[in-house]
């Protein structure tokens, strides 16, 4: 049985009820205690307000001064995060010779360096206690293979996943294990304006988009992302580090999509 009762785990950007309100239902099933992050404190506090016990606080990963401000509060009200849950990220639909460097900038900040201030500050803590933790990163498919439109996006989750992994060879020796999971097309409300980009009936492609490019054609739901998030914060993956494991029921394990080659009852 997976059991985080215990434990202190952060979560950022989890305000929402995409991936982040996934994670934050299945590590709330498990009996975690939630530190969940958000920019405003408002909107922390209300999202906070879904799970039991769950502790709101409030800073943007994208600005290094309110990643420390948020440590130092939680250090004094909290004391030792015992694990960490990087899925604060934005997207981005545009091809690469077309955005400029201000979508580039903003992108990277939040998406791979703002991965990076918010682990080595839960790194530090952790070391300077002497304590052993857990990391979970939040990738993508898009990381492994990607579309139009996504090179700039899949170049950053890229990025996370090779930060996984070099994270996992420094840290094993502190007994802290970092790994991420890649989701697949999570149904979110966000996706409509992303696939407007692109499609002219976002509705249709969203509904068919399982049916055709996943080995098992069902939505992929935000929970399920999080029970494999809480997986990897448990010690039932104690022997797991640097990985990414990919959420996305078959869809990177496709060569041709299933419109190709079968017909689908």
């Amino acid at each position: 049985m997976n059991d985080l009762k215990g434990k202190t785990i952060l979560v950022t950007g989890a305000g929402g009820v995409g991936v982040g309100g996934g994670v934050c239902q299945a590590l709330d099933r498990f009996g975690a205690t939630i530190l969940l992050n958000e920019r405003t404190m408002e909107k922390a506090t209300e999202a906070a307000k879904r799970y039991s016990g769950a502790i709101p606080i409030a800073a943007d990963i994208g600005v290094a001064e309110e990643v420390t401000s948020m440590f130092d509060t939680l250090a004094k009200e909290v004391g030792i995060i015992h694990g960490l849950v990087n899925n604060a990220g934005i997207g981005l639909s545009k091809v690469a010779h077309e955005a400029s460097e201000t979508e580039f900038d903003r992108l990277y900040d939040i998406d791979i360096k703002g991965v990076w201030r918010v682990s080595k500050m839960f790194v530090n803590q952790l070391i300077k206690e002497g304590k052993p933790g857990s990391i979970v990163n939040i990738s993508s498919v898009n990381a492994l293979a990607t579309m139009s439109r996504y090179a700039i996006y899949a170049s950053a989750k890229a990025a996370v996943e090779g930060l996984t992994m070099g994270m996992a060879v420094e840290l094993g020796i502190h007994h802290i294990r970092v790994n991420a999971i890649g989701p697949g097309l999570v149904q979110a409300e966000q996706n409509y304006d992303l696939v407007k980009t692109w499609a002219d009936d976002p509705e249709k492609w969203l509904r068919e988009f399982p049916l055709d490019q996943q080995a098992i054609p069902d939505d992929i739901k935000p929970v399920e992302c999080g029970n494999a998030v809480a997986f990897l914060l448990s010690d039932l993956s104690s022997a797991i580090t640097g990985q990414t494991l990919y959420v996305d029921k078959g869809t990177t394990s496709l060569i041709f999509n299933r419109g190709c080659t079968e017909k689908i009852s």
